[in-house]
């Protein structure tokens, strides 16, 4: 048999090109699903910042002492964040009338907190937040918070995000998100709200105030990190006789916060032996040392309306705050407020 060595040749050609294009798309395909496994991670997985980072907060400072604690501490941590725009978020209780009033009344003491730390500077980055509270989860309510965050975050990228630590009902933030959802893959959210998942129900005050905007944050995708409070954060208190041995004469600050924190803790507590949450520091501390809790991944809840969650495995990624380490926190705390 006669074998024409033409052919044979191009048929080892066709052969090897045929592989090299499979091999070819194999790596491709594998590029790409590597490609997927990161973006998955950067955007469900939201990892504790190495350097210093850009932040901004979101607070109803009058409502408890908690906030003002949580503002000190983040202005004193300016080794590692960088404080770039203060929002005043909106509140109701006995103190106000109306969420517009807890709102302006949040500003108010905003501005006390940056008179007392000698940061007149940071008064031109303070912005009235939303004077109600969101109705739906299609409508945002459009105030000079909501529209800087919109704005504000399109100069950040998933792999160097802006960092929101959110210590109020989420209002604010969720009307950013729907006025601009492009933001969603460029910032990171670090919300005390809603209670640990073992609680009995979810009628946290930030979240039951909001349940609309917190069904918004959970939803949309996101990064979340969650700081519940009953049965997590709330293991965070501290006394009287603690605050006045570590704070009282220190400094200014440190004088109006011991006075203030006794002066609500004994209208709210009928024991001598009261002990005070300043829960709202720990959003502050996540971004700081993962030294101060712990933590694990899970799938964003669904917040229901009736003050409860539900569960569906099919959900996204979130960071879920499960313990505090208490001492370390507040040594971190009493050292900075303190100096």
């Amino acid at each position: 048999m006669n074998i024409d060595s033409r052919k044979v040749i191009v048929l080892i050609i066709l052969i090897l090109a045929v592989a090299a294009f499979e091999a070819k798309e194999y790596w491709l395909k594998k590029r790409r699903g590597h490609e997927e496994d990161e973006e998955k991670k950067i955007h469900n997985s939201p990892e504790r910042p190495k350097g210093k980072v850009d932040v901004v907060i979101d607070t109803d400072t009058f409502n408890e002492i908690d906030d003002q604690y949580a503002l000190a501490y983040l202005i004193k941590s300016n080794d590692k964040l960088n404080l770039k725009a203060i929002y005043a978020a909106p509140f109701l209780n006995g103190k106000v009338k109306t969420a517009k009033e807890g709102m302006e009344k949040s500003r108010d003491e905003i501005m006390n907190i940056l008179s007392l730390m000698k940061r007149e500077d940071l008064k031109a980055v303070v912005y009235a937040g939303s004077e109600k509270f969101m109705r739906n989860e299609e409508t945002p309510i459009i105030s000079d918070a909501a529209k800087d965050l919109a704005e504000r975050a399109m100069n950040y990228t998933k792999q160097n995000p802006l960092y929101v630590i959110g210590i109020a009902a989420i209002t604010d933030v969720s009307s950013a998100i729907i006025i601009n959802p492009e933001i969603k893959d460029r910032i990171v959210v670090v919300w005390l709200g809603g209670h640990g998942q073992d609680y009995k129900d979810t009628a946290e005050f930030n979240m039951k105030q909001d349940i609309a905007a917190a069904r918004v944050l959970f939803g949309c995708g996101v990064r979340v990190v969650q700081l519940p409070c009953k049965g997590v954060v709330s293991s965070f208190t501290t006394t009287g006789p603690e605050l006045e041995y570590w704070l009282k004469g220190k400094n200014e600050l440190c004088d109006y916060l011991v006075e203030v924190t006794e002066k609500e803790a004994k209208a709210h507590h009928k024991e001598k032996t009261w002990s005070r949450p300043i829960w709202d520091v720990t959003a502050v501390a996540w971004l700081l040392d993962e030294k101060f809790m712990e933590e694990r991944i899970i799938k964003s809840p669904i917040v229901e309306y009736d003050n409860t969650y539900s569960f569906d495995e099919n959900r996204h990624d979130i960071k879920y705050v499960y313990y505090i380490y208490r001492d370390r926190l507040f040594e971190d705390l009493f050292t900075k407020l303190s100096s």
